[in-house]
């Protein structure tokens, strides 16, 4: 029992980091700028945002993204697309 309990936290901390958080999208949008290069852009973790995410990641549309307002889909971003620092 102690195991379970050990992994069940293990895999909470792993799964908090791939959330949608603010510490999460600014990860992302580190990688990943939204914005003009000249601080006119959407505002981080807005539907907008996430859009124009998927646009610069070529995978606008695709049927298997989950969808824009889910946390799926930050996991899936984050799976796919993002390197951890």
């Amino acid at each position: 029992m102690m195991l379970i309990n050990g992994c069940a936290g293990m895999s909470e901390n792993s799964t908090k980091s791939h959330s949608c958080s603010n510490e999460w999208y600014a990860l992302v949008e580190k990688q990943i700028p939204s914005g003009d290069g000249q601080g006119h852009g959407p505002d981080m973790g807005s539907l907008e945002w996430r859009s124009v995410i998927e646009f610069k990641l070529g995978i606008r549309g695709n049927a298997t993204i989950p969808p824009l307002k889910s946390d799926q889909w930050c996991s899936y971003i984050n799976t796919r697309f993002i390197s951890q620092p």
